[in-house]
């Protein structure tokens, strides 16, 4: 039979391994010193504080950041998570000014993934670019308070509507007519795409709406 697989470490098995890893380093290491879970000093350096959960969590984070004040070298230990998770909150422990330890079920290798510093977030031009694209493209603020009705109103679902509204008026009508009326340039792009499926295609660039755009109409009409 094959070996079983090994369970999650508890905290206290963290504490090991955590130790061990710290003294390799040249520390003197002590456990559940005052409030913190480990500290370990080395000569005149500032001492180094970590905290030992068996998983990622808020608290975890809440008495991370509370030990920075009387240092500014903390971190957090864990077991080995799941790439997703590690991922996500490897991301908010560099926010915070924390480092982050894992240290391996099977043979408690403790990885050192960052250390705790300052952190500057890199902007992206392009995600600006395309947050303030559609904040323009929104009429009004349909999303004030929060969701919807029936849920986050789009540039993209307010342009849909305006076309959808013109066929429940006029009927079968061209594209270009659409877009010219509406004030909507991609009219054509949206009633073909048919992502919502309010649109049907009577013929060559004329458009009608469909059973499910009168319907949408009625659900979000109102927004």
């Amino acid at each position: 039979m094959p070996d079983p697989k090994p369970s999650a470490p508890r905290e206290a098995d963290l504490y090991p391994a955590v130790k061990a890893h710290l003294e390799s380093q040249g520390y003197e290491v002590k456990g559940e010193v005052g409030a913190a879970d480990v500290v370990a000093v080395r000569e005149a350096e500032p001492p180094v504080v970590v905290e030992l959960k068996r998983g990622f969590s808020l608290a975890l984070f809440h008495q991370a950041v509370a030990r920075q004040a009387v240092t500014d070298l903390v971190y957090v230990a864990v077991p080995r998570p799941g790439q997703a998770s590690l991922k996500r909150n490897l991301g908010l422990a560099r926010r915070l000014g924390l480092g982050v330890m894992t240290v391996r079920a099977q043979d408690g290798r403790v990885e050192v993934l960052c250390d705790p510093g300052p952190f500057t977030p890199r902007k992206s031009p392009k995600k600006t670019a395309r947050l303030l694209r559609e904040f323009e493209r929104l009429r009004g603020d349909p999303n004030a308070g929060g969701a919807t009705r029936h849920g986050i109103v789009t540039g993209y679902r307010q342009d849909a509507l305006a076309c959808a509204r013109f066929l429940a008026v006029h009927g079968a009508s061209k594209a270009a007519r659409v877009a010219e009326w509406t004030e909507v340039p991609k009219a054509r792009q949206i009633m073909a795409d048919n992502h919502y499926g309010w649109f049907l295609r009577r013929d060559r660039g004329i458009y009608d709406l469909s059973a499910a755009g009168r319907k949408g109409l009625g659900d979000w009409g109102e927004d």
